[in-house]
């Protein structure tokens, strides 16, 4: 049976807790597991900014969102004793590198404090069975090069967020080396996935939520590195990632303990330019500056990952291409923007990504 197919009947009648469901991916996959049959309890600060995709679906009447902020341990604890979840994922973090240069300290207490919160209650819970600890492709130590960085390359970060996200993979190995592994009918993962896109998404200084701002407003899209290039995926192809592998860990879990890649096929690695003048063909207007900075901050220009560990041992694989990364992405906005519910089109995208051939 196909990989994905497979995972998704995994979650039917399963307690499941995602932390940062309030957030771009958080919201997409607290929906998908919904959908699926899960009961989904989320934990998560409030959505930022005057619009948030888990406020546009509705999502307080889906699941059981308690509003809560994983750097506090006390108040993590009493999520899972209310909660009493079969599966963990963890997805709550301070997810932007141009903010962790403006407060360092938020994101290290966030990605690497409120990670160890979440490992602690998962620790001395008698209820997980399977965590999927989320952390990010700039855990590794960027040297820019074509080289798809493969699980067991070296940790390491330039600024504060890719940094923070280094550590928490390390801390995450501590714990599962030191109380996980051991542990009867349980399986711990961590993810890495790079630069994801798709409808929802509202935060600042990301190159798509940026553009459709721009042209709502019907303002010219500024960007500052038109030659950066990135693996652009969309934002189900992780998630797919997230659920086979979680799959795997209630029913295999020695096979699936570790790390793992989630990330698009060669041919979807872009410039920044390459994706702007795709959105604007596909809104049909709109126009594009390039505002260059002095002094800017350290972005990484190139960065890939090898998943073929999760090809060959998960059987999970890309689904959508760049050219229908960008189409669906930008329909979504524009469809929206038109007046469709966001629930509509945010089931309709899981119900054509489910049918895509990988």
């Amino acid at each position: 049976m196909e990989a994905l197919v497979a995972a998704t009947r995994a979650f039917a009648g399963k307690r499941v807790l995602i932390t940062g469901d309030t957030g771009f991916k958080g919201s997409w996959l607290s929906l998908w597991l919904h959908d699926l049959g899960a009961e989904v309890f989320g934990y998560a600060l409030p959505p930022e900014g005057p619009v948030s995709h888990f406020e546009q679906l509705g999502l307080h009447a889906l699941i059981h969102h308690v509003d809560g902020d994983v750097r506090d341990l006390e108040s993590v604890n009493t999520m899972f004793d209310r909660a009493r979840p079969e599966i963990v994922i963890h997805l709550a973090a301070q997810p932007l590198v141009r903010r962790s240069y403006r407060d360092p300290k938020e994101t290290f207490d966030t990605n690497v404090g409120g990670g160890v919160n979440v490992l602690e209650a998962v620790r001395h819970s008698d209820t997980v069975r399977a965590l999927m600890f989320a952390t990010s492709d700039k855990c590794y130590r960027n040297r820019e090069t074509n080289v798809g960085y493969v699980e067991s390359d070296e940790l390491g970060g330039h600024d504060p967020y890719s940094a923070s996200k280094a550590a928490a993979e390390l801390v995450f190995s501590s714990y599962n080396d030191s109380f996980f592994r051991s542990r009867h009918d349980f399986g711990a993962a961590s993810a890495r996935a790079g630069n994801v896109i798709g409808g929802g998404d509202w935060a600042e200084d990301r190159i798509i939520p940026d553009c459709i701002r721009a042209l709502s407003a019907g303002e010219p899209i500024r960007i500052r590195s038109p030659k950066s290039t990135r693996p652009w995926q969309h934002v189900l192809e992780p998630l797919s990632g997230y659920l086979v592998l979680t799959a795997h860990l209630l029913n295999s879990p020695d096979r699936a303990t570790g790390s793992w890649n989630f990330g698009p096929e060669e041919t979807s690695i872009h410039t920044v330019g390459d994706v702007v003048d795709a959105t604007l063909h596909h809104w049909g207007s709109g126009r594009v500056e390039v505002v260059p900075q002095d002094g800017a901050m350290h972005e990484a220009g190139l960065l890939n990952l090898n998943c073929a560990k999760a090809r060959k041992e998960l059987d999970w694989r890309p689904r959508w291409d760049f050219p229908t990364t960008i189409e669906r992405t930008v329909g979504w906005y524009r469809d929206q923007h038109h007046g469709a519910p966001a629930i509509e089109i945010t089931r309709e995208h899981i119900r054509k990504y489910m049918e895509a051939r990988s």
